[in-house]
């Protein structure tokens, strides 16, 4: 199925606000974006896929191109193309499964937690080593030969941050959206607000 040009500029402008927000959080918020512990601010924007199909492809687009201008930044050189494929990989899944599930907002809302939680941390011990990590944060236990538990440390930190941010700020993001006249007619909260009636 071939998209509309009002579709395919719906991605193109998903992908650029993507992009820019996580390169703003990473140059004015440090590592919050990448990292052991991450809070990317702009995988609240996973929240626009409840309104618009256009967000999965715009989603994971902006996500690589924020995760190969990362590899400039961060100097991860060609191991950097693990987040641009993988992390890239768990955006589009999460962005899948949020419009997919939109009657439910809250449950769709899990999509990116769940799909990061279980897909960053299995590439992120060997990008932390390749950017001068060499323990699990906040111990003593040597990254080499400890995938199992930095697994199980990413799991956890990873899916505790994207989950503060998809409810904290991609939650209401999308309930302001829903009041926008562009999203209105496409908004997953018209049986809230006919039950409210």
């Amino acid at each position: 199925m071939l998209m509309k040009s009002n579709e395919i500029a719906q991605v193109g402008v998903i992908a650029a606000v993507y992009a820019a927000c996580t390169l703003i959080a990473i140059l004015f918020l440090g590592s919050l974006a990448w990292g052991p512990i991450q809070f990317r601010v702009s995988e609240a924007l996973c929240a626009i896929a409840l309104f618009t199909p256009a967000a999965i492809p715009g989603l994971t687009l902006g996500c690589a191109i924020a995760n190969i201008a990362n590899i400039v930044l961060s100097g991860t050189g060609a191991l950097g193309l693990l987040d641009v494929v993988f992390g890239s990989l768990a955006t589009c899944l999460g962005a899948a499964f949020t419009w997919k599930m939109r009657r439910h907002p809250l449950v769709a809302l899990a999509g990116p937690v769940v799909a990061n939680a279980l897909i960053v941390p299995a590439y992120l011990p060997i990008l932390l080593t390749a950017t001068g990590f060499y323990t699990i944060p906040f111990t003593s236990i040597s990254l080499d030969g400890a995938w199992p538990l930095m697994y199980l440390f990413g799991v956890v930190t990873t899916g505790i941050g994207e989950a503060v941010i998809m409810y904290v700020l991609g939650y209401p993001l999308s309930k302001s959206l829903a009041r926008t006249p562009y999203f209105k007619g496409s908004s997953p909260f018209k049986r809230e607000r006919e039950a409210a009636r």
